[in-house]
């Protein structure tokens, strides 16, 4: 039989006849955000996640930093390939803890093809899974999450205490001056954190805020891109500060955004020439020798905003699923020269050029 299709294969190759066509994907084009659908899967976008970072508290009061992320990509499998093997689409999954006491990041990967109940990204409503990994968000809003690795499990749930904060035209996310330089992003800043994290047996009770990023797109970074630069911090004041610079190969600022809310719900952005970040420490890593503008300088138009990492060894070795490495880190802010809040920072392309 294997003999028989691969001959089959052979000659409706030498006939030039077709055996897989690439898929086609939509395009992001500005429309109104639609809730509960939009924050559920969209497979007809090249690439897709939902993205986790918080800080946390054990019952003594002890920092921790989490994120848990979940990668929804589209391969160049033909999409009308009837085979449930087919691996028209991956699920990838990320999860890192923060703590102190141990002096670097601890994190797991996994990723799987989207196939029967193992792995999937469901339409509707944010329902990811990836073996016993999950991201479920229930029907009274609230999230339910849970990834497990070697040295640390996660259990969380997360609350909204505010709305959604749509980026940029209300939700229709700019990344570089090109029209297709763009996607569809929301996020959900100071959701209120409960749960358990698993160290070495035992067993700790957490609380804590996270921010939640929903991002779906068709187009890869820009090609004489480098990497970005992003910060997402809830504010102690009730504000939600969410920005981000795209630096090109030339090591110039190529796109930045950021988008302030304040605590009555009104949304201040910023254009590209009003936003940046300016290094102001370095931290070499040990692993890869990337070194990380880990301590920086944001700027959005007066105002200046310093953060500070929680450590500096929160980089991420992702190369085997998504071929990265990256500095993701829970991070303090001052907003001139004051005490802020706390968010995460993320650093991508210093080991080398992002590739997607």
């Amino acid at each position: 039989m294997y003999k028989l299709v691969s001959f089959l294969i052979l000659w409706l190759t030498s006939l030039g006849v077709p055996l897989a066509a690439p898929p086609v994907y939509t395009s992001v084009t500005p429309r109104a955000l639609v809730f509960p659908e939009d924050f559920g899967a969209h497979e007809n976008f090249r690439i897709e996640w939902w993205y986790v970072t918080g800080w946390l508290e054990t019952s003594d009061q002890q920092p921790l930093g989490f994120q848990v992320t979940f990668f929804r990509p589209t391969t160049e499998h033909d999409e009308d390939n009837p085979s449930r093997f087919a691996p028209k689409r991956l699920i990838i999954g990320h999860a890192a803890l923060t703590d102190p006491t141990v002096g670097k990041l601890l994190h797991v990967e996994k990723s799987a093809r989207e196939s029967f109940d193992l792995a999937y990204a469901k339409a509707g409503n944010s329902n990811v899974k990836l073996d016993d990994w999950y991201f479920i968000r229930e029907a009274d809003g609230h999230y339910r999450t849970y990834a497990k690795g070697a040295d640390f499990t996660l259990e969380l749930s997360l609350t909204p205490t505010q709305p959604l904060m749509l980026q940029d035209l209300d939700g229709f996310s700019r990344k570089g001056p090109k029209p297709e330089q763009v996607s569809y992003y929301y996020s959900e800043p100071h959701l209120q954190v409960s749960g358990t994290v698993t160290r070495d047996d035992r067993v700790l009770p957490v609380k804590g805020s996270a921010w939640l990023d929903h991002e779906w797109s068709s187009e890869y970074l820009d090609p004489n891109a480098e990497g970005w630069d992003w910060t997402g911090i809830n504010l102690d004041d009730g504000s939600a500060l969410m920005a981000f610079q795209i630096r090109g190969k030339d090591g110039k600022k190529a796109w930045a955004y950021a988008g302030l809310r304040d605590p009555s719900g009104r949304m201040t952005i910023f254009s590209p020439d009003e936003v940046s970040f300016l290094p102001v420490r370095t931290w070499r890593s040990p692993h890869t020798n990337a070194v990380y503008p880990v301590v920086m300088r944001i700027k959005t138009r007066d105002i200046e905003w310093k953060i500070e990492p929680l450590l500096d060894d929160q980089e991420l070795d992702a190369r085997q699923s998504t071929g990265a490495v990256y500095w993701e880190g829970a991070v303090t802010v001052t907003r001139d020269g004051q005490p802020a809040g706390r968010g995460y920072l993320e650093l991508t392309g210093y080991d080398k050029a992002l590739s997607i």
